[in-house]
């Protein structure tokens, strides 16, 4: 899997002599291969549910509360480890190579010593299972064997994230897409083999999924190593692991931890919109699932962008090339624009056909093409403020985002959400959607339009953030050229 065919566009940091197009050409090239990548991401959980739907109810439910649990400790680490993107593009664009391979072994040393915790949350989940009430014992046992495969799965999850930040900051995202997509098929392979008991084994179901989920992370680890290993691009930066320091670990942790905070705030607002959507009942359930999937779906370009773009910048910030990184934050957004724009259209014009997709259930459909309507919106902001997020990680600014993150996705969104979806003010936004979604229902509706809220509100807050950043810039840009 070498790398050596790859443009040389990427190759140097960018410069404040590049023009906006060829910035924009940049931020492409590193983001469709991020994209895909994520994609892959999503296609284990998708397998996981699919294959365990045929092996038993009681399979399928219990892989429902495993991942609830699963994805809320991946996901809030995974953001700590993600610190290293920005840290790593600002060490290259400033040519400091062997920094580059200093602070990524440093970097997988936090991703081990965050997976002792993880581990633990996993082996020991009933704080969060007594959110559930009671389970029955069948599904409870196969929850427990479920949870501790993916205990034994979780260190190399975390240190194959250091690995995608490595790729992501040094400009070498196809790398990784690639072992992805072959984990993918690992995947497909395990779940069928460990699920329904091939080749003489007997099958595990659930339990059999998060095995396979270990064997391939474990697998990813192994190829990604060998890759950093032999490939002539990532031997300049003599990658090594080295000793725990205090110093690089309190700098990753500074920016990292806001930065899994903030992962953790989005994901548990879905998690907290859809038990409020569950007291409407199953089809209004169901409409607000297939959207919730949809919204994921469609995050993952203005993700992939943002983190792109984030990568790019950084870099340019190493190299002092204010222009460039100032550039490149356009190029960003006028790319999520465009984005934006054709996902919408292929939303609004497909809603029937993409629904039909989802389910069968006349039921479910009925709600979930009107719901549909809310979701441009949706999309729209959550594309806006993840761009704005990206960017201000770039400038190693996270604390604040997260702060202002937290107040306008959980008090506007979910408490404002619920105070009118279910609270006293329930049909405060009847006259709202009646007008924009008059047969959707009317619960789901209001949580997704105060979700958006949520989300323009964090976004236009954090906008002055972004602006003092680009001042500080070139305040430094015009004090370097001053003799």
């Amino acid at each position: 899997m070498s790398t050596s065919t790859q443009s040389d566009a990427l190759q140097t940091p960018p410069s404040d002599a590049d023009g906006l197009g060829r910035l924009a050409r940049r931020l492409v090239g590193q983001a469709w291969p991020v994209m895909i990548g994520q994609w892959a991401g999503i296609a284990f959980g998708v397998l996981d549910t699919s294959m365990t739907g045929h092996a038993s109810p009681e399979d399928l439910a219990a892989m429902a509360l495993a991942v609830a649990i699963n994805i809320t400790v991946f996901v809030g680490l995974m953001g700590v480890v993600h610190a290293l993107i920005p840290i790593l593009a600002q060490r290259l664009g400033a040519g400091r190579l062997e920094d580059v391979g200093s602070g990524w072994g440093q970097g997988v040393w936090l991703a081990l010593f965050l997976s002792a915790f993880g581990v633990a949350v996993l082996l020991f989940p009933d704080p969060l299972l007594a959110l559930s009430g009671d389970i029955e014992p069948a599904v409870r046992t196969r929850i427990d064997g479920y949870l501790i495969a993916l205990a034994f799965a979780l260190p190399a999850a975390l240190v194959f994230r250091a690995m995608y930040a490595l790729g992501a900051a040094v400009s070498r995202p196809k790398v990784i897409m690639r072992i992805m997509l072959v984990g993918v098929a690992l995947k497909a392979f395990f779940n069928w083999v460990l699920i329904f008991g091939k080749f003489g084994l007997p099958a595990f179901g659930a339990v059999g999924a998060g095995m396979a989920t270990a064997l391939v992370f474990w697998a990813s680890v192994v190829l990604a190593g060998l890759v950093l290993r032999h490939d002539a691009y990532f031997r300049r930066f003599r990658l090594r692991l080295g000793r725990p320091r205090w110093a690089d670990q309190r700098e990753l942790l500074r920016l990292g931890l806001p930065m899994g905070a903030s992962y953790l705030i989005e994901v548990m607002a879905f998690t907290f919109m859809a038990l409020m959507v569950a007291r409407s009942g199953i089809a209004a359930t169901g409409a607000h699932q297939i959207t919730a999937n949809l919204a994921a779906l469609c995050y993952m370009a203005p993700m992939a962008l943002g983190i792109a773009t984030s990568a790019q910048a950084a870099q340019a910030l190493g190299a002092h090339q204010w222009d460039a990184a100032r550039r490149l934050g356009q190029a960003g957004f006028l790319l999520i624009v465009g984005e934006v724009a054709i996902t919408v259209a292929i939303l609004l014009g497909a809603r029937e056909h993409i629904v039909g997709f989802y389910t069968d259930s006349v039921d479910v459909a009925v709600l979930a093409v009107p719901l549909l309507v809310v979701l441009p919106l949706f999309h729209l902001a959550d594309a806006l403020h993840a761009m704005t997020l990206y960017l201000l990680r770039a400038y190693r600014i996270a604390i604040v985002p997260m702060l202002l993150q937290a107040v306008a996705l959980g008090l506007v969104g979910l408490v404002g959400g619920w105070y009118l979806a279910y609270g006293p003010g329930a049909g405060g936004l009847a006259p709202v959607i009646a007008r924009i979604a008059p047969d959707a229902p009317a619960g789901a509706a209001a949580l997704w339009l105060m979700a958006t809220t949520g989300l323009m509100l964090s976004c236009a807050l954090m906008q002055p953030v972004y602006w003092r950043a680009l001042r500080r810039t070139r305040g430094a840009a015009a004090a370097a050229s001053t003799p």
